[in-house]
C-alpha cells in the first residue's frame, strides 16, 4: 500500500509544474502607459519581461539596431529569442511565432491601433500584424478585430 502511494505521488509530482517564464526584453519610453499595459499582459501570460526605459533617441537606435522598418514602428520594441516584436502585438501571435519559428526577423503592429493589446478602448479598429525581414519585406501574419 505504501509503495502504491509513493509511486502515485512520484508519477503525478511533475504534472502541476508550470513552464518556466519566457524571457523577453522590452524597450520603451518611461512615460508610456499603453506600453506598461502591454508588458503586464506579457507578465500575466508566461513571459518574464525585462523592461528598459529609454529616451526617444535611444529607442530609435534600438529600432535601427534591430532593422525595424520605419513604416512598421510603434511605441515600443521587444526582443524574444531571435525575434523582434514591434508595437502592440497580440499574445497569441507572439506565441505562434515562437512555436512555428518562421524565417523572419519579427512581428510588428505599426502605430498604435485602438483595440490592440494595451490600446483597448471604445470603437476598436481592425488591424494587421505583419512579419518583416532584414530587407524590410513584410507579409500579413494575422488580421485582428474583424
Amino acid at each position: 500500500m505504501l509503495l502504491a502511494v509513493l509511486l502515485t505521488t512520484l508519477a503525478t509530482a511533475g504534472q502541476g509544474a508550470q513552464k518556466p517564464a519566457v524571457p523577453i526584453e522590452v524597450f520603451k519610453s518611461p512615460t508610456c502607459g499603453c506600453c506598461a499595459k502591454w508588458v503586464e499582459m506579457l507578465r500575466q501570460n508566461g513571459f518574464a519581461p525585462k523592461v528598459t526605459d529609454l529616451s526617444q533617441t535611444d529607442l530609435a537606435a534600438v529600432k535601427a539596431k534591430h532593422n525595424v522598418p520605419a513604416a512598421l514602428q510603434s511605441c515600443h520594441t521587444a526582443v524574444v529569442g531571435r525575434y523582434v516584436i514591434e508595437g502592440h502585438t497580440p499574445l497569441a501571435d507572439i506565441q505562434r511565432l515562437l512555436k512555428q519559428r518562421p524565417p523572419v526577423s519579427g512581428l510588428a503592429v505599426p502605430g498604435m491601433p485602438t483595440g490592440s493589446p494595451g490600446m483597448e478602448g471604445p470603437n476598436p479598429k481592425p488591424y494587421d500584424v505583419l512579419t518583416f525581414d532584414k530587407q524590410g519585406a513584410t507579409t500579413v501574419y494575422s488580421t485582428q478585430g474583424r
